[in-house]
């Protein structure tokens, strides 16, 4: 079967792929298992991600236009998505070259006299990675990389809407001398996907998407499978009064609205001290409604479309019922297109309505006046999701006070809540996610430590 990539925003034919057969994951499974067996050594998994990097770098207009065709991220965004997982690539050999076991003390009482121990890192085994739309070079880089880098057989579905990065990506490591068997590709529906995940002969299983899915397969893993996860959240910030309202801006519309809102830590909730309230939603708004929204293969758009015209809809009806409950669209508030949505600022949405309980993932972003700030941590820490946030003060001690009490897994202090550079722990705690991202902490995550005792009489 044949799935035709549309682009989100004329929702053109930009490519087409074959499909995988759901009888094909026993067949995909066992490959990937008889390759765990031969793992490559390290020098040879050096040479495969150096020479990966040497294939893609030419490659970075063409891997970014494909990028904003099938996905939507505007072209000057996908450019920066692509050298990021250049980085990537090379952060997983810079990992490789300073990962190693440890010495276990020994001699210490008579039970450990003449022993001499110590851990080595091996391959955890069969990795199986289904990942997201949203980034969908760099994610893949995050779940693909580091298995080939520690020697792990990989098999990864990407999202049905924007498999063609994917494929590249992968073609670009066989490309640079991978064996086949050791990176597998599946483009696999619902169904397939979660027999593949699994299964009983998968042993690390990374998963970037909705919390609900994520969670959900994650209750039907085979015992002992090892897991990631990384969900969204509903990013807040913190505003004190004595910040300035000219340098926050910037930051938090480019955190607001870079790549229409679609990602997981995407600026959401902005709780502002009401002395600055007004000041700051004005500048919001002018600033907002100066972003440039269109078709994301021009170098001028800033705003693409959303990845679904349905997606274009659920947030349309969340801004009205916003409205509808008393919030002011300052501006936006209406589609552009049946694929865009105007880059929207709502002031004041009630606590119990859409855009104030869920992770929006549009452009849209929300302000709420505080007077006390125990009061916005209160409202911020007030849903289920705890991923990262953001505290703008010049005051250090009352940032550090809100960054203590935050429930988040990492707080920003002057900067947007979607800082992130990709050596760094990235992670979702609570519902939004299980483990930690970032190349080295993958790396990690896909080893384990073996214990080596050695007893002889000469120690």
């Amino acid at each position: 079967m044949i799935l035709e990539v549309q682009s989100p925003y004329d929702l053109t034919k930009v490519g087409e792929l074959e499909t995988t057969p759901n009888s094909e994951v026993d067949s995909i499974l066992a490959t990937a298992k008889q390759a765990a067996q031969n793992p490559l050594n390290k020098e040879d998994r050096i040479r495969v991600l150096d020479n990966t990097i040497e294939l893609i770098k030419p490659r970075v207009d063409e891997l970014a236009l494909t990028i904003a065709q099938e996905g939507g991220k505007p072209l000057t965004d996908a450019i920066v998505e692509v050298n990021r997982g250049i980085e990537g690539i090379r952060n997983a050999i810079e990992t490789l070259n300073t990962m190693a076991g440890k010495e276990i003390p020994m001699g210490l009482n008579p039970a450990s006299s003449n022993r001499l121990a110590f851990t080595t890192r091996e391959p955890i085994g069969v990795v199986v990675a289904i990942s997201a739309f949203n980034h969908p070079f760099n994610l893949i880089v995050h779940q693909v990389i580091p298995a080939v880098a520690t020697g792990c057989p990989v098999i990864v579905k990407p999202a049905q809407t924007t498999p063609l990065s994917c494929r590249k990506l992968v073609d670009a490591l066989y490309e640079a001398g991978l064996p086949k068997q050791l990176c597998q590709m599946a483009l696999l529906d619902n169904e397939g996907a979660e027999v593949l995940a699994t299964d009983s002969r998968v042993d690390f299983f990374s998963f970037i998407g909705s919390s609900r899915v994520g969670w959900y397969l994650r209750s039907k893993l085979a015992p002992g499978t090892r897991c990631a996860l990384e969900h969204g959240g509903a990013a807040p910030v913190i505003a004190s009064g004595d910040a300035s309202v000219d340098s926050i801006i910037p930051p938090l519309v480019k955190g607001g609205y870079y790549h229409a809102g679609q990602v997981c830590v995407s600026v959401q909730r902005i709780f502002v001290e009401n002395s600055i309230k007004s000041e700051f939603a004005e500048a919001l708004k002018r600033a907002t409604q100066s972003l440039k929204v269109g078709d994301p293969s021009l170098p001028e758009t800033e705003v693409g479309p959303l990845i679904l015209p349905r997606e274009n809809d659920r947030i349309a009806n969340w801004v009205d019922e916003a409205v509808e409950q008393g919030a002011e669209a300052l501006c936006g508030g209406a589609k552009q297109s049946d694929t865009c949505y105007q880059p929207t600022v709502l002031l004041e949405p009630d606590a119990q309505t859409s855009v104030s309980k869920n992770e929006i993932f549009g452009p849209v972003t929300c302000i709420y006046g505080y007077d006390a700030m125990e009061e916005a941590i209160e409202q911020a820490n007030g849903l289920p999701y705890s991923f990262q946030a953001s505290v703008f003060a010049q005051d250090i001690d009352k940032a550090l006070y809100a960054t203590r009490r935050l429930s988040a897994a990492a707080v920003m202090i002057n900067d947007h809540t979607a800082f992130r550079v990709d050596w760094m722990p990235f992670a979702g705690h609570r519902t939004s996610g299980l483990g930690t991202g970032g190349i080295p902490f993958t790396m990690e995550d896909m080893t384990q430590e073996k214990l080596i005792v050695l007893k002889s009489d000469s120690l």
